[in-house]
């Protein structure tokens, strides 16, 4: 089925707009609540996967987060700078980089399910929990989960 023609197609309108202009609200009010931790909303994923087990690597990062290696390695830069993680070479094997997060790493991830929570529920305050549910279930079946 086509939701869209040439003569109805207008980029405001489209679900590719919508869904930016939704996540770019979300980023710029998730990066004020993360203000004070030093750290921005696209490094709280590395964070968390770190700290939850998830990911030790930074191809397991770039995977799950759908970030490129050049993006997640500067990222990982960023992070290193703070003193938030620390890398090092695998002895079994040269090409593999692990990562661990520092005690400053830690403290700094397990602040972030204290705040963003709330940014995520301020921006859905008008949702009804049927409408969430909904929300949540056309989103997977739009990214194809």
């Amino acid at each position: 089925m086509n939701h869209y023609t040439t003569a109805s197609f207008s980029p405001a309108q489209s679900v590719g707009y919508q869904l930016t202009k939704a996540r770019n609200l979300i980023i710029a009010e998730m990066d004020m609540a993360l203000k004070d931790l030093r750290i921005t909303s696209r490094q709280v994923g590395i964070l968390v996967a770190m700290q939850r087990g998830t990911a030790a690597t930074p191809v397991e990062l770039a995977r799950m987060l759908s970030i490129n290696a050049g993006l997640m390695t500067r990222m990982l830069d960023k992070l290193e700078a703070k003193a938030l993680l620390t890398r090092s070479r695998s002895m079994d094997d040269r090409r593999v980089v692990n990562l661990v997060l520092t005690r400053k790493g830690h403290e700094v991830a397990a602040e972030i399910p204290n705040l963003a929570p709330k940014v995520l529920d301020g921006r859905l305050k008008r949702f009804t929990k049927a409408e969430f549910e909904e929300l949540d279930r056309l989103l997977q079946k739009f990214i194809g989960e």
